[in-house]
């Protein structure tokens, strides 16, 4: 689901902040302006990532293209709840303009779909008019998101990646099997692939310790922050309660 846009103010939706912070530190030396998100395989929860990291991005103020370039299985319109009539492979083969393709969804963010699926999605990813397109929208927008097929199924996420400036795997806690994403790794090393780093989805909330802490910390700080009178209120009780010795 879009928990940033479900509930923002929950940790999970803290948790595709933090992803966001952490990529921007990452690209201090070097600036990160195309990312790809991929998984091992089917259903680990890379588009959902690639939709809520997108949109923690573009509630900085920070305009950002979300691109869904998973030519056999798109899904990204339907996180979204927007057609798919027209996307990416109609712009590129020319059936269609960049202003027809792209959707703006809300603040920054920018969509196009998938579009048509096309017979030789591998071919038409690895296209010189690809690659020119993302030279060009790069100039545009802050970041540019990929979502792409998983790694080993396909070489697409091989193709897409030495393209981009950084990778994204996403690894399903308790589902994907080791060797798996060691696999994954290996496949894009293979490319010279620049691996940010792994996100864990999945990952089952337990009744810890530290879990207790953090969910209570961020759940009244956004409750004072959401309530500010009646935490002036409670401030000006406790003075009170002071000054009288309570």
């Amino acid at each position: 689901m879009l928990i940033m846009e479900k509930n923002p103010k929950s940790i999970q939706a803290e948790a595709f902040r933090t992803l966001r912070t952490n990529i921007q530190y990452t690209s201090f030396d070097e600036k990160i302006k195309m990312l790809l998100v991929t998984s091992a395989t089917p259903g680990e929860g890379k588009t959902t990532t690639a939709a809520n990291l997108a949109l923690s991005i573009a509630e900085t103020d920070s305009p950002v293209l979300l691109l869904d370039c998973d030519l056999r299985r798109p899904s990204l319109h339907k996180k979204f709840n927007i057609s798919n009539g027209l996307g990416i492979t109609d712009f590129l083969l020319g059936k269609a303009s960049f202003e027809q393709t792209v959707k703006i969804y809300k603040n920054k963010l920018f969509i196009m779909t998938a579009g048509t699926i096309p017979p030789n999605p591998s071919e038409m990813l690895s296209s010189n008019k690809l690659k020119n397109f993302l030279n060009e929208v790069s100039q545009q927008f802050q970041m540019i998101i990929i979502d792409s097929p998983p790694v080993i199924p396909f070489t697409d996420a091989q193709i897409l990646s030495t393209l981009a400036d950084g990778v994204i795997l996403v690894v399903a806690s308790g589902e994907t099997e080791k060797v798996m994403a060691l696999k994954s790794k290996e496949l894009l090393v293979k490319v010279n692939a620049k691996i940010l780093g792994v996100v864990l989805n999945k990952f089952k909330e337990t009744k810890g310790k530290g879990y207790d802490y953090g969910y209570g910390y961020y759940k009244e700080y956004y409750e004072d922050e959401k309530d500010g009178e009646k935490l002036g209120k409670k401030s000006k009780t406790r003075a009170r309660k002071r000054s009288s010795g309570v």
